[in-house]
């Protein structure tokens, strides 16, 4: 089976990789020669994901799935949710993002927080969603060199963030895996 994931984000693409079964062929949009940044036009991660993949299959006509993720965090209403990439402005710069929310966190005890991804998957037939849900906390300061976007700040336990775990224990218990993992088994099912 060829599968075409939406997105430009290369760590998101290796994220994914690991996952998969044989027989399952994964491209990502640059394999695609497809370099247009996908647009995000709704207040959901949910019609976001959507958007992209009605967008990706109507464009290649190919199997895909896209995938929308936010960190929403509980004593800022949610925020940054479908805003996480942009949260500090349109540069998307990661470390940008997690001083924002560090600073707007001073002096605020009640620090959980879960990432969300919301997957859809599409094919000729078939529009579907899977949800991974990943709970933890807001660290104080940033620690650890692995992972991207906010898994400096993300504290999966009292003592360690998300980017100081393996990438093979990150896809086990993250969002995104147990999203991905639920498409599998539908696939598997499926097809």
């Amino acid at each position: 089976m060829e599968l075409i994931f939406a997105t430009q984000n290369e760590n998101k693409v290796n994220e994914v990789r690991q996952q998969l079964p044989e027989g399952i062929k994964l491209y990502s949009l640059k394999d695609m020669v497809y370099k247009e940044e996908l647009e995000e036009d709704f207040d959901t991660l949910e019609e976001n994901s959507l958007q992209k993949a009605r967008f990706v299959f109507e464009k290649f006509n190919k199997p895909c799935f896209a995938e929308d993720t936010g960190l929403e965090i509980d004593a800022l209403n949610g925020e940054p949710g479908v805003r996480s990439a942009r949260y500090a402005g349109e540069g998307k710069d990661s470390n940008d993002n997690m001083d924002k929310v560090l600073k707007s966190l001073e002096g605020v005890h009640n620090r959980k927080a879960q990432f969300k991804t919301v997957i859809t998957y599409k094919d000729a037939h078939v529009e579907k969603q899977f949800t991974g849900v990943l709970t933890g906390i807001i660290g104080f300061e940033k620690k650890g060199n692995g992972g991207f976007g906010y898994d400096p700040i993300f504290m999966i336990n009292e003592h360690t963030s998300l980017a100081e775990i393996s990438k093979e224990e990150k896809v086990n218990i993250s969002h995104r895996g147990k999203a991905f993992a639920k498409l599998l088994v539908y696939l598997k099912e499926s097809y």
